[in-house]
């Protein structure tokens, strides 16, 4: 099962649900590497579920937000990208 929630920026136009690609360029290209931060703050194992993978991941977006530094960083849902004419024609190549 796919993470319910992601770590992105405030800048970034970019859903890193359906258009992931376009989304890593985009954060990599402006030095922010939100995925490499997410991994080195979510304590996770192998030997632990999915469903408590997804909770470690939301706790570790939820610590990078409330933190935020930098003011740079959000908490999205799927939800908050609404589905574009690019969308639908990317998911029919599929």
């Amino acid at each position: 099962m796919a993470s319910k929630y992601h770590l992105t920026t405030i800048d970034n136009p970019f859903s890193p649900f359906t258009q992931f690609e376009d989304w890593f360029a985009f954060d990599v290209s402006n030095g922010y590497h939100s995925s490499s931060y997410l991994a080195r703050i979510v304590n996770s194992s192998e030997e632990i579920s999915q469903a408590d993978e997804d909770l470690l991941v939301e706790n570790a977006i939820d610590e990078i937000v409330r933190l935020n530094i930098l003011g740079i960083y959000r908490k999205v849902t799927k939800e908050d990208f609404p589905i574009t004419t690019i969308d639908l024609i990317n998911n029919k190549k599929k």
